[in-house]
């Protein structure tokens, strides 16, 4: 009697239709899981400038606008990106004065993703831009979105 060794066609078409099946689940998941963690350092980067704003407006009696090109020396004490530095950032970060108000009176951050400045790559089309004012108000512009979703 000769004794096979090895595995069978069977056997191995088995097992890469696990392996497929295994991928065809795990790779979504950990995709929407990545988008999540991002959109989660937009969100943490805008509140902890909101506080700095809050701080700002404080001292100063007035809010104050930076974007990436400030050139101003208490404009460049706010980060303009969401990450530890701008390469590795998914969102790239400004603020301005809110809609038909002053920015004495109120300021709108707003993440926008994957611009040229930040890790171009990267785009939400579900949530869009992430947006948050002195008033409180959190939104975003992505017309997929909600807000339990995006924020």
């Amino acid at each position: 009697m000769k004794k096979n060794n090895g595995f069978s066609l069977i056997e191995l078409v088995i097992v890469v239709a696990i392996l497929g099946l295994i991928t065809a689940f795990a790779v979504p998941a950990y995709q929407s899981h990545a988008l999540k963690t991002k959109r989660a350092e937009a969100k943490t980067a805008l509140v902890k400038l909101m506080l700095q704003e809050e701080q700002f407006y404080t001292q100063n009696n007035s809010y104050i606008v930076f974007s990436q090109s400030s050139t101003d020396a208490a404009e460049k004490k706010f980060t303009w990106f969401s990450g530890a530095t701008a390469p590795v950032s998914n969102y790239e970060i400004k603020a301005t004065a809110c809609t038909g108000d002053v920015i004495q009176s109120c300021v709108l951050l707003t993440a926008m993703p994957g611009t040229i400045n930040v890790n171009k790559a990267f785009s939400d089309a579900v949530c869009g831009n992430l947006t948050l004012t002195s008033t409180g108000v959190k939104g975003f512009t992505g017309s997929q979105g909600t807000k339990d979703l995006c924020w």
